[in-house]
């Protein structure tokens, strides 16, 4: 049970900073402050999710090593 709730609580990290990542990439390029190449969904923000996601996996209480 405590690798469910750490793969859970992984995935909800991953999910909600990509749309973090994805929402601050669509205000820079609307105020002009990225490069337009810059786009939503791209390698920096899933980049970004998955390092968010990798720590949340690793911090979560109670996992067990095998």
């Amino acid at each position: 049970m405590p690798e469910f709730v750490a793969s859970l609580l992984a995935a909800a990290a991953f999910c909600l900073t990509l749309l973090a990542l994805n929402a601050l990439t669509r205000l820079l390029i609307q105020a002009h402050y990225a490069p337009a190449d810059l786009g939503e969904s791209g390698f920096l923000q899933i980049g970004g999710a998955l390092v968010i996601a990798r720590i949340a996996y690793r911090r979560a209480p109670n996992r067990q090593l095998d």
